[in-house]
């Protein structure tokens, strides 16, 4: 099977990228490893709520609907990128675990275990939900209590009774706290002191402060720091009612695991049943391992174009593949603009067009 345009990923930089070759004469394919739609968003825990409003939450093209109650939920995300993909009526087979992209005489070729298709161009739109991070602490192969991570944390209820470490100061780590803390006994660490923005101040209003940064960088003027950035946690409602019952009160990294517990700088120890890493993740790119351009868990790239690949392209997985480009409303920008560039790249002299895969 052979397309113009492979994409990687039928997330949310998926779609936003297939969004915009829907304007070109190109045939592609979305490979998608979910066995539905809504990519990462899948994967969050049952309470997960954006931090931001959903009309400040959309992809390009269509807005997400409102909600009736606040922030939207998983769910409503995943809603909406289900009827994204259905409007514009985008080209996904799923589930296909994609395990390697290679070069060829031809072009790309990108296989699953079962089959494989050719392209000439590739968009790797993997994200990071499936590369956890969790941080080395001694002895925490030793530890006999539970641990895991935000990626596979779903509700609090098996933690009811118990004493729970939440470890990471994002917003993440505050959601999460936030609702265990209603039904166990919490210590919640992290590296540096949490930073709260303000009850007033959602997501959008933070995404549109650091775009005027970015946008002011990026022209070459002098920024004056605002005090926010978009990993200070927004003061979504069960993050406010944690606060009101006095939970949301941080303490520094312990030193190591004991086989039950914890030990703190200061020697005092705690026993602890269960360790929750909300931690972060890292980009999933394990696939282009056969291409030899993945250094230190990235890809050198020019813009979202790869240096040492000309016929990929990476969207989604941070700042370094374009600002924002790992949030729905932030992504639509390089999105636009990796189609615009594989249609020039496409467009030149030589390259033929493929038929569109059956």
């Amino acid at each position: 099977m052979s397309a113009d345009v492979i994409i990687i990923g039928a997330g949310q930089a998926g779609l936003s990228v297939a969004y915009f070759l829907r304007r070109t004469a190109r045939s592609f394919l979305l490979l998608d490893a979910e066995d539905g739609a809504g990519g990462a968003w899948r994967n969050g825990w049952r309470s997960l709520r954006l931090f931001s409003p959903a009309q400040a939450s959309s992809l390009s093209g269509w807005l997400m609907p409102a909600t009736t109650d606040g922030f939207p939920t998983r769910d409503h995300v995943i809603d909406y990128l289900t009827r994204y993909e259905q409007r514009y009526q985008l080209p996904i087979a799923r589930p296909v675990w994609v395990h390697s992209v290679e070069r060829d005489a031809h072009g790309l070729v990108v296989r699953s275990a079962e089959r494989s298709w050719s392209a000439r161009a590739v968009v790797s739109a993997t994200g990071t939900s499936r590369s956890p991070f969790v941080p080395t602490y001694p002895g925490r192969e030793a530890y006999r209590g539970t641990q895991l991570h935000s990626a596979t944390y779903d509700r609090p209820e098996p933690f009811a009774g118990q004493r729970v470490v939440v470890v990471g100061g994002g917003n993440s780590g505050a959601q999460i706290l936030a609702e265990v803390s209603t039904v166990a006994d919490t210590i919640w660490v992290t590296e540096r002191p949490p930073r709260f923005l303000p009850d007033d101040v959602d997501g959008s209003v933070l995404f549109r402060r650091a775009s005027e940064q970015w946008k002011a960088r990026q022209e070459g003027h002098a920024v004056t720091a605002s005090g926010a950035s978009l990993g200070d946690i927004v003061m979504v409602p069960p993050v406010v009612d944690a606060r009101s019952r006095g939970v949301l009160v941080a303490r520094e990294p312990f030193r190591h695991f004991t086989e039950s517990g914890v030990v703190w700088a200061d020697g005092a120890s705690a026993e602890v049943d269960a360790v929750i890493w909300c931690t972060g993740f890292r980009p999933s790119l394990g696939h282009l391992a056969p291409l030899g351009i993945v250094h230190e868990g990235r890809v050198v790239v020019r813009g979202t174009r790869s240096v040492d690949e000309e016929r990929l392209w990476l969207v989604g997985y941070g700042d370094w593949t374009g600002y924002a480009s790992a949030t729905l409303v932030g992504v639509g920008r390089t999105a636009r603009d990796t189609a615009q560039e594989i249609e020039a790249y496409l467009s030149s002299p030589g390259m033929t067009t493929m038929a569109a895969p059956q």
